[in-house]
């Protein structure tokens, strides 16, 4: 595994995704693929139940040094929105990095994330 020098970038395609959190620990949301870097600019959690709280866990799992959590057991009140990183602290994921999540409750939490897909090929 090699990591993409940015100096030498050729491409930057910018995208958005989201999905429904589940409650598996280990549900991958996002994947860095091979000789790629991804940048994620936001991570933001809605919750989508109108009258129950959850908690959120949300992790990288880093090739070489396992799982990592930057947000453990957060409490997200009903009707509410939790911004995990924001544009003021991106976080890279490497080739075979991997973003988890997951809620305490299925179908309580949308995940949506803005991130940037880096290629030196």
């Amino acid at each position: 595994m090699t990591e993409p020098n940015i100096v030498n970038v050729t491409s930057i395609n910018g995208l958005s995704m989201g999905e429904a959190l589940g409650t598996s620990a280990t549900t991958q949301i996002l994947a860095c693929g091979s000789n790629k870097l991804l940048k994620i600019n936001s991570i933001i959690i809605a919750s989508i139940d109108s009258s129950n709280a959850c908690t959120i866990d949300v992790a990288i799992n880093h090739h070489d040094h396992g799982r990592h959590y930057i947000a453990n057991t957060v409490d997200l009140p009903a009707k509410s929105t939790l911004i995990v990183i924001g544009k003021d602290s991106p976080i890279y994921l490497e080739e075979g990095d991997e973003l988890e999540a997951r809620a305490s409750a299925d179908s309580d939490a949308d995940i949506c994330i803005s991130f940037e897909i880096l290629d030196d090929a």
